[in-house]
């Protein structure tokens, strides 16, 4: 699992294609902002800034929404408050939605992909003595989570804590998604650290996607129309010396530095993504079986 502060190995190409000298191009509306600590982008096909603006205050308000759920990093987000206390009455949908995907991929995974890592990560990544990080080690454990509609307990308040930063800006992407679709958009980039292609751009082509491998170079490019693609790279951030910042609980080496994960949607884009960072690539196959619209796109 990773910070939500992670670099991002994706670089879009979603202009359209260049047009006659003499047609007029469809309009577009452009946003730039930051959602959950990463860069964030819309593309709308077909509209005007103008005719976008209350679209895009609409999903201004809900990514503000959003952020007071998964954030680590506001003290009233829903994860801080189950964090801090160890339990957290009357979920929202959306953090449900998200902990039931955690338990597929974490099966799938056989535990590599493990939302309860937090208190390891922190403990690495804040040079803690070799007791601490072994204390920090046992406390790992998913399974002894409780997930119920009315509630969510940790197994060690005080101890146990949650990190959603391997699947949490996919969720946010597929929410944003689905706000545009109410709105009824068809044709839509959106980038809330993930990306998802809704329908196609204003010239009738697939939207394109290039897939960075080290140093940002572009390694692949892909169409998407409506699906999703995630990337993550396990070396963007180390904690130590050779531990990359996507932890793998169950031991083991991590051989794979970027995985790039394209599927139905980015919330299990991302998940798996970040899941295979942290296994061996022999393991991505067995994985994959159990999200079968899901697709590796790169693996280096």
């Amino acid at each position: 699992m990773i910070p939500l502060s992670r670099r991002r190995f994706l670089t879009i190409s979603a202009a359209c294609a260049a047009f006659p000298a003499s047609a007029k191009p469809a309009p577009a509306a452009h946003w730039r902002g930051v959602a959950l600590g990463a860069e964030a982008s819309l593309r709308l096909e077909g509209l005007t800034d103008a005719q976008a603006a209350p679209i895009i205050a609409a999903v201004e308000a809900e990514m503000d929404r959003l952020e007071n759920i998964f954030s680590l990093y506001r003290p009233q987000s829903e994860l801080s408050r189950l964090n801090n206390a160890g339990h957290l009455s009357g979920p929202a949908p959306e953090l449900l939605n998200v902990l039931s995907l955690c338990t597929a991929l974490h099966d799938a995974t056989n535990g590599a992909f493990d939302p309860t890592v937090q208190p390891l990560w922190s403990a690495l990544a804040s040079g803690a003595s070799r007791d601490k990080i072994d204390a920090a080690r046992r406390s790992v454990g998913w399974a002894r989570v409780t997930v119920k509609a009315d509630v969510i307990r940790l197994p060690q308040p005080g101890v146990s804590a949650l990190t959603l930063n391997g699947i949490a800006q996919g969720a946010v992407t597929d929410r944003i998604s689905t706000l545009l679709k109410g709105h009824g958009l068809q044709n839509v980039l959106v980038n809330m650290g993930e990306i998802a292609a809704l329908g196609q751009r204003a010239d009738g082509l697939s939207w394109q996607v290039g897939l960075a491998g080290p140093g940002g170079q572009v390694q692949k490019s892909i169409e998407l129309r409506d699906r999703a693609v995630a990337t993550s790279d396990a070396r963007s951030f180390m904690l130590t010396s050779d531990q990359g910042h996507i932890l793998n609980p169950t031991g083991g080496s991590h051989p794979a530095h970027i995985v790039s994960v394209s599927g139905p949607s980015a919330a299990i884009a991302d998940g798996l993504s970040t899941a295979l960072c942290a296994l061996p690539k022999a393991g991505v196959e067995t994985v994959l079986k159990s999200f079968p619209d899901a697709r590796l796109e790169m693996h280096i």
